[in-house]
């Protein structure tokens, strides 16, 4: 029987492994040699004064892109935020669920889940608020409200875990 030789193989092998790890120390040099001179850093005092820092809805503001408003400026931009509501009354449909959190404000979604074998309401839902503002005025408002004899939970939606 004759002897195959291997080594050739494990040796290809370990060059590779080699030329990978020069590269990833060039790339690291770069970065380094780079500095920090793209990032600002803002001094405790532009921080505390004010100074010309974005308040964090200005920063959001920009950014979102939007359209125009009638007058050819930039439009006011909103952020949706998606909310959790729990403790719902079996008898609370998606349309009383919209309806009560359009008395805070512009609703772009609303569900109440439902069972898949039966259709009965699983006694929660989601409420997709236009605005972030306006889904804090809801969770403010609404959380721990009674609506059809069930205390509401509203929350801010999370993902799920799996």
């Amino acid at each position: 029987m004759a002897k195959t030789n291997y080594s050739f193989g494990k040796r290809q092998r370990e060059l590779g492994k080699e030329k990978k790890k020069r590269d990833k120390e060039a790339r690291k040099r770069e970065r380094a040699a780079g500095g920090g001179d793209s990032i600002p850093i803002a001094t405790v005092e532009e921080l505390q004064g004010g100074g010309n820092l974005m308040s964090i809805d200005e920063v959001m503001q920009s950014m979102q892109g939007g359209p125009e408003d009638a007058d050819g400026g930039p439009a006011q931009r909103t952020i949706p935020s998606r909310l959790f509501v729990g403790g719902l009354a079996w008898g609370v449909t998606t349309e009383v669920l919209r309806q009560t959190f359009e008395s805070i404000g512009r609703v772009n979604d609303a569900i109440v889940m439902l069972d898949r074998d039966t259709g009965d309401s699983r006694g929660f839902g989601f409420v997709t608020m236009a605005d972030r503002k306006d889904a804090s005025e809801a969770i403010r408002r609404l959380n721990g409200v009674d609506l059809e004899g069930r205390t509401l939970v509203v929350r801010q939606a999370t993902e799920r875990s799996r």
